[in-house]
């Protein structure tokens, strides 16, 4: 079990909602994985978590960001491997978790490049996201972890 999965499950109620929301997320959404990934290591870099950062970065390189890619969603990194889509959900990421207003532009831009129903998924992946984050550093999840359980990524109740 990880040390998310032990904190939830102080909650049963909100652990079951918490895995309905997020495997919903993960799984059923038709928003591109590769996306989807992104905005959740940008989440994880903004907001300081490095569990939900151990946890994201390589289902981000399974979803098909190199290694380059990925680092360029730390804090103050070159995003010029970034592709224009991805650079574009980065600042519409960083827009919703930085100051929770999107300018009207923006959302524009992200709406014309992936329509209605992957704008409304976006969204609702950062705001899930940034829900696990502030769950992880408030509760200091995963802050003394040892090596050997930093690398699980996933498990049925997850990051």
């Amino acid at each position: 079990m990880t040390p998310l999965d032990e904190a939830l499950l102080h909650s049963e109620p909100f652990a079951d909602g918490w895995n309905i929301l997020l495997g919903a997320v993960r799984s059923s959404m038709a928003l591109p994985g590769v996306l989807r990934e992104l905005a959740i290591c940008r989440i994880a870099a903004l907001n300081g978590t490095d569990y939900e950062w151990r946890a994201h970065a390589p289902i981000a390189h399974a979803e098909g960001l190199t290694d380059e890619q990925v680092a360029a969603l730390r804090l103050g990194a070159d995003t010029t491997p970034l592709e224009d889509d991805h650079q574009l959900v980065l600042a519409y990421t960083d827009a919703m978790t930085r100051s929770v207003t999107v300018p009207d532009e923006l959302s524009a831009a992200v709406h014309k490049r992936l329509g209605t129903q992957q704008l409304v998924e976006l969204t609702g992946t950062i705001a899930a996201y940034n829900m696990v984050s502030r769950f992880l550093v408030a509760l200091h999840v995963g802050h003394a972890e040892s090596a050997d359980t930093s690398e699980s990524t996933e498990s049925e109740v997850t990051a």
